[in-house]
């Protein structure tokens, strides 16, 4: 009797540690690895009318963005930059067209003083480079600082979960992967890049894929090899299926900066920073994301300072469909003229992946400028609606 409760109670703990390692994988189980990804878009709405009116009118706008991070166990630096850029004409005979650009660059990174610490200090350095039509030159501004902290991109481990849904959809699969099954996944997944480099890119997706199929076998949940169901499906959802970049974690940092120059060409402005990031995956296909930052400038005889904070939520509606919500406030106070003023744009974007790079987008929009000077054009809150089309560069 005691033989047959021993044995039960061994196989219930193999049972359970079994439901343990086979319990349901989410985002927060990605185990970092070294890694890069690489966002760019260029999004435009175009809007042309003729007949009569004295003239043929339009209305064009282009959004370009560039995000580039690259993260080791000591390190994350990061490359970015957006570009805004209209046309507008009006309908009257002899309305001139009127264009408009503003545009930022920036570069930063931050060095931990201990690898591999998820949540550990740091130091970092960045700079910021504008440029917007009419100014006498571009902004310049760098800073160093201290911060805490650290956000993981976990674009990986969703790319693994939606290849091994997929997978087991068409039976290509006959069971669930445990967690380090799916780590190994995402981690082969990280390092599209690396294959790219190292097998050009005409091959490496074979030698890529190959790679997690190889992971699959030894997990014995395929009938011998995926087979060419199995290789497609895994080839059209790692490159034809579009997943939105995914983060984890939070930051604080705090330090100083200088305007080497600002966009009227004056210079020798230091200033007190202080910025902090929030991410969060609050389901596989749902991401939240919060940052804010503010400025101070540090003179006597100017306390002039911006407060920034930008805020969205993304769902994965579909393989093919993204709804996008975003919140921007911007809240700047200028010390010379006593001036304040507050910016606040939301929108929400409906977006349909008609293939991996080309996307069309239906937006809704508010804007709401308030800074206490009647009729100069933005004394009510200024709703849009629109259409336009996005091609994903990167």
């Amino acid at each position: 009797m005691k033989k047959h409760i021993l044995t039960l109670s061994v196989a219930a703990a193999a049972l359970g540690m079994t439901a343990t390692a086979m319990a349901d994988v989410t985002l927060y189980d990605y185990e970092q690895p070294t890694s890069a990804y690489e966002d760019a878009y260029v999004s435009g709405q175009l809007n042309v009318n003729s007949g009569n009116q004295g003239q043929t009118s339009h209305d064009l706008n282009l959004d370009t963005s560039y995000s580039r991070v690259f993260s080791s166990p000591d390190r994350d630096i990061k490359i970015g930059g957006d570009l805004q850029a209209s046309s507008k004409r009006g309908a009257n005979a002899g309305d001139e067209a009127q264009e408009n650009y503003i545009g930022t660059a920036s570069a930063g990174m931050n060095k931990y003083f201990q690898p591999n610490n998820s949540k550990g200090a740091f130091w970092y350095g960045d700079t910021e480079l504008g440029i917007k039509k009419g100014a006498d030159d571009p902004f310049l501004k760098a800073g160093v600082g201290l911060g805490y902290g650290r956000v993981v991109n976990v674009t990986p481990m969703a790319q693994a979960i939606r290849l091994v849904e997929a997978l087991r959809a068409n039976n290509s699969l006959t069971g669930d992967l445990t967690k380090a099954e799916y780590n190994q996944i995402a981690q082969i997944i990280a390092k599209e890049s690396e294959y790219n480099t190292k097998y050009g890119s005409t091959d490496y997706r074979q030698k890529w894929i190959g790679d997690m199929e190889a992971v699959l076998q030894s997990s014995g949940k395929t009938a011998g090899t995926l087979g060419a169901v199995g290789i497609l499906k895994a080839y059209d959802v790692l490159v034809n299926e579009r997943i939105s970049t995914r983060k984890n974690g939070w930051l604080v940092k705090a330090g100083v900066s200088e305007v080497v120059k600002d966009y009227n060409g004056d210079g020798g402005k230091p200033a007190l920073d202080i910025a902090g990031e929030y991410h969060r995956p609050l389901s596989n296909l749902t991401q939240f994301s919060n940052e804010t930052a503010v400025s101070a400038i540090l003179k006597d005889n100017d306390d002039s300072y911006t407060l920034k904070n930008q805020m969205s939520l993304n769902h994965e509606v579909s393989d093919r469909v993204d709804w996008l919500n975003k919140w921007a406030l911007d809240y700047d106070h200028n010390g010379a003229t006593d001036q304040n003023t507050t910016t606040n744009a939301a929108s929400s974007t409906y977006r349909y992946y008609i293939s991996n790079k080309l996307a069309f987008d239906t937006v809704a929009a508010l804007t709401q400028v308030e800074d206490k000077i009647d009729n100069n054009g933005n004394d009510d809150v200024d709703k849009s609606l629109f259409m336009g089309v996005t091609y994903r560069l990167k």
